[in-house]
């Protein structure tokens, strides 16, 4: 890589960061941030970045609202500073999951978020997996929208037996997210009737597809506190899988997740780094892969005008 090319990053996920420099041959960027006696945040970019393509990865995780101050700060920074090119790395885009008026007088925020992303100064969004595919529409610039899809099926065909595995999908609404993993791995799927009571509870009723004596593996793209997850395992067991495992490309698990997750019978829980996970909240059944080496070959790609979307052929 050439001296044209500068990373930054926030606060979120700095680990993830260093690794995507570290697959690319280059450091990363120094960047200040502090915060003023009044609660302002202070960012200051610590590096030329004149003319240059520059990334900034920045995750939205807790604390949400602090972590993308500090992106727009700095996406507003670096265009002061006459930086050619923005992108904004975003490997888990939380507010995915506000992407339509479900209810009055709320804010569809998905759109909002991204309209302010724009406005700070991004020429462009590279994020991972988003909730539902039409937030991708909410972006009036250029957005790369990657997958972990076929990473976390190969770890499952590397290391489980897959010939009698069926996929799950834990309602209507992601099945087809839960049929491009499926088919990834060449195996059935199934989906859970489900009907969601409030943004923590969840009622699940009957399984649809066979999963009564197979190896059940739950698949979202996010796990959060857990909750539907719980109530799709006890689904699960009741319709007589044989084992059960999960995988998720974003492992959130805030609130009482790891609390759950710890007493779940429950194999295995697959996610990928998207999001930190602290040590606190590491479990022997958790398994953490990294999305370095797409993110930073996505990164390689755009800097240097190739497809994107090759990656995935």
């Amino acid at each position: 890589m050439n001296d044209a090319l500068r990373i930054f990053a926030g606060n979120a996920n700095d680990p993830l960061a260093r690794e995507i420099c570290s697959k690319l041959g280059i450091p990363l960027s120094p960047l200040e941030i502090a915060r003023f006696s009044n609660d302002n945040l202070h960012v200051q970019v610590m590096a030329n970045v004149r003319e240059r393509d520059v990334f900034v990865v920045q995750s939205f995780t807790a604390p949400v609202s602090d972590h993308i101050m500090e992106l727009m700060i700095t996406l507003d920074a670096l265009r002061s500073a006459s930086a050619r090119r923005v992108t904004a790395v975003i490997p888990y885009y939380s507010y995915a999951r506000s992407d339509k008026k479900d209810a009055p007088r709320i804010s569809i925020t998905g759109r909002l978020v991204a309209d302010m992303l724009r406005t700070a100064g991004a020429d462009r969004v590279l994020t991972m997996d988003l909730h539902a595919d039409q937030v991708h529409g909410f972006f009036t610039m250029p957005v790369d929208h990657l997958t972990a899809i076929p990473t976390i099926a190969e770890h499952f065909r590397q290391h489980y037996d897959i010939s009698n595995m069926v996929a799950v999908a834990t309602d209507a609404g992601g099945a087809k997210r839960v049929g491009r993993f499926s088919e990834r791995l060449g195996i059935p799927m199934a989906i859970i009737d489900k009907r969601r009571i409030s943004d923590t509870q969840v009622k699940q009723g009957q399984v649809i597809g066979e999963v009564k004596g197979r190896d059940a593996v739950i698949f979202e793209d996010e796990i959060s506190t857990g909750g539907t997850l719980i109530t799709t395992i006890g689904t699960l067991r009741e319709a007589g899988a044989r084992s059960i495992h999960a995988g998720a490309v974003h492992g959130v698990l805030c609130g009482p997740a790891i609390e759950r997750l710890r007493e779940a019978p429950i194999e295995s829980i697959v996610v990928t780094n998207t999001v930190h996970i602290p040590e606190h909240k590491h479990l022997d059944k958790l398994t953490v892969l990294t999305i370095a080496p797409l993110l930073a070959s996505a990164i390689e790609r755009i800097h240097s005008g190739e497809s994107v979307g090759a990656l995935f052929e």
